[in-house]
Order: C-alpha cells, then sequence, then structure tokens
C-alpha cells in the first residue's frame, strides 16, 4: 500500500533539489558564478534523474532542460497536477489482497488481514527479548563447538516458551503486563528451604519453606501461576 503521507514527503524533498539546481544554473547565466567548469545538459539531466528517483516522482515532477543562447543549460521544473491526481485515485491508499484460501468470503479474508498486527506485535517482542542480554535467553553464548550451540539453542527456546505460555497465562487472568514487568516482579522474591536434621524415629527430614514478603500484584501472579505457598505445599 502507498501511503499519501509518504508519497507528499518524498514530494516535498524531491522539489528542494530541483530548485536549489536550477539556482546555480540562474547564477551562472547572470554571472553570478564564473568558476569552475560550466555543467553539461547531460550532467544536468542525470542530476534530475538521479533527484527523482524515489517512486513515483518522474510521474508528478516535470522537468525540461535546454541549453541557452550561451550555452549555459537552463531547468524548469513543476508538479504535474494531473498525474497526481490519476495516483491518488489509482494507487493512493489501495490494497490488494491475495490468498488461497478459496472457501473464505470477503469478510474473513479481510479480518484476517487486519489482525496480522496482533501476530506481528507478539513476534516483534519475542525478538526484541531474545535480543537482550539481561533476561537470560541467548546472550551471552560461552560455547564454540556446533553441538553445545545446538543445545544451547534448545534450552534457550524452551526457556523463551515457558516464558511465553506463562505471560499468556497472567494476561488471560486480566493483568496486562509486558514481558519485563512481569519478570521483574520476580526478581524481589526469594526462597530458602530450611533443612533440620533428622530427628531419632523419624524417616524424613525435616523442611520449613521460608519466602520473602511479596506485594499484591505479585502475589496475584504466584496465584494465577499455580506457585503460591498453599498450593506449593499440597504439593510436596
Amino acid at each position: 500500500m502507498l501511503k499519501w503521507l509518504t508519497v507528499q514527503n518524498d514530494l516535498a524533498k524531491a522539489m528542494e533539489k530541483p530548485f536549489a539546481l536550477r539556482q546555480k544554473l540562474e547564477d551562472r547565466a547572470a554571472g553570478i558564478i564564473t568558476r569552475g567548469k560550466c555543467p553539461s545538459r547531460e550532467s544536468v539531466e542525470r542530476q534530475c534523474k538521479d533527484i527523482l528517483r524515489r517512486h513515483h516522482m518522474k510521474r508528478l515532477i516535470k522537468t525540461e532542460v535546454w541549453e541557452s543562447s550561451e550555452g549555459i543549460p537552463r531547468l524548469s521544473y513543476e508538479v504535474d497536477a494531473e498525474a497526481f491526481q490519476v495516483l491518488s485515485k489509482t494507487c493512493l491508499g489501495k490494497t490488494i489482497l491475495i490468498t488461497n484460501r478459496k472457501e473464505w468470503g470477503e469478510a474473513s479474508i479481510v479480518s484476517a488481514y487486519r489482525s496480522q498486527f496482533i501476530t506481528l506485535g507478539v513476534f516483534k517482542e519475542v525478538f526484541k527479548e531474545m535480543k537482550d542480554r539481561q533476561t537470560g535467553n541467548w546472550w551471552p553464548l560461552y560455547h564454540w563447538t556446533d553441538s553445545k550451540i545446538r543445545v544451547h539453542g534448545l534450552y534457550c527456546t524452551i526457556a523463551l516458551l515457558l516464558r511465553a505460555l506463562a505471560l499468556r497465562r497472567v494476561r488471560r487472568a486480566g493483568l496486562s503486563l509486558s514481558i519485563p514487568r512481569f519478570l521483574s516482579e520476580f526478581d524481589t522474591i526469594r526462597e530458602v528451604i530450611n533443612t533440620y536434621p533428622k530427628k531419632r524415629g523419624k524417616k524424613a527430614i525435616s523442611q520449613q519453606t521460608v519466602s520473602t514478603k511479596t506485594l499484591e500484584l505479585q502475589d496475584r501472579i504466584l496465584a494465577i501461576l499455580g506457585l503460591n505457598k498453599e498450593e506449593i505445599e499440597n504439593l510436596g
């Protein structure tokens, strides 16, 4: 899809350069610029071609190069209003959707196309996390052999999936958190297991689990993920 704003920006930038080029040629013709070699008609035409290299600029800006009686190239340019109107009606804001889903109706195709931003947003967030050196994902990589790098990639991918699944469960429970915020809530949570010597006549070793004091949001996250103290003790 060719956006209206993109064309407007390209047109504004493209119009600045012909103006500066024409001004230099006018100054040379008027005798203001006398030093240096006078550009040829072919070189001016090449400069115009380079200026209008952006998409559709050749259609929208019409240039004309000729030589004066003194042999100095001259330049004139203007925006073709008719070409701009045709471009607006045929290309600007128009999107053509092509799919092999022949069983889908028009509404389903448009709905699927418009929902792509959700998937792209998720992938963008995942790729950003993969490059983050603080979330314990891919970097740092302390391996050099292929086999160890493959194993490293495997457990990094598993860790990424586990975090994504945990975040998905939290978001479905009504907590709209980003991945960094979600992970940061676990940074201050600490848990210690105190192990006591086995008493006479008892087969099992006595243990006591002690956790740091948690905030309300942390308690909600732990409850959603089934990591609160009561459930862990029941599992034990």
